[in-house]
């Protein structure tokens, strides 16, 4: 409540800061949103442009954490650009176009998933923040590879066998089902391009619950205990 009573007083430069300060949890519950709302928005037969609306939110607060402000208004402004590429290219009918617009975005948003699993690495001590750092990278991982699937669908059809059409939401279900290694088969990469970003996805993702729980418990390990020493 004093960081948003801050913020009313101090206007658009505190609320600024107090959103600098919580960047990862706002970047953590906008993924957990589209997650939740993809597969609602494509039962419901709304337009595939929601969609493509809440990954430009979500790219937004994923560029939005670099530290750097030159680096992050660099990035910033190559998002929107892209962004306002896209309806341009659907607009003159041009699907080259809007699957390297599409696979910019992918690139943009996984260098954010690492630079948001940079900053998690380099914690000193646990937070939340740090924790939010944590799980967005990993979301931002299954979501934008889900993307490059889709990209990658679009430019080489076939890549990918499965009954039915492989929609946007196909590809993030098959990406995050590849993240975890759950392997249910009912989507299955075909070409070699597929399959390398499969085998690329799939030992990251173990790579990174490996490495991110060893990391936590060794930063609470050395956290001092209440009544330590005395």
């Amino acid at each position: 409540m004093r960081e948003v009573a801050a913020g009313q007083a101090g206007g658009l430069p505190s609320l600024a800061a107090v959103y600098l300060r919580h960047r990862y949890a706002f970047l953590f519950y906008t993924l957990l949103a589209t997650i939740a709302a993809a597969p609602v928005i494509d039962a419901l037969g709304l337009r595939a442009s929601l969609i493509e609306f809440l990954l430009a939110l979500n790219l937004l607060a994923a560029v939005m954490p670099l530290r750097s402000p030159r680096s992050r208004r660099a990035v910033l402004l190559v998002t929107v650009l892209m962004g306002a590429a896209r309806p341009l290219a659907a607009w003159f009918g041009h699907p080259a176009l809007l699957a390297t617009t599409l696979g910019a975005w992918t690139l943009i948003g996984l260098f954010a998933a690492a630079a948001a699993l940079r900053f998690a690495m380099r914690a000193a001590r646990i937070d939340a923040e740090h924790l939010y750092a944590a799980l967005s990278a990993y979301l931002l991982a299954g979501v934008f590879f889900g993307s490059f699937y889709w990209v990658l669908e679009q430019v080489r059809p076939a890549s990918f066998a499965v009954s039915g059409e492989f929609t946007r939401m196909s590809a993030i279900y098959f990406s995050f089902v590849t993240l975890a290694t759950l392997g249910y088969g009912d989507i299955v990469p075909r070409s070699d391009i597929a399959r390398g970003l499969a085998i690329v996805e799939g030992v990251g993702g173990q790579l990174f619950l490996a490495v991110m729980v060893a990391r936590l418990v060794s930063l609470y390990s050395k956290e001092p205990r209440a009544g330590a020493g005395q």
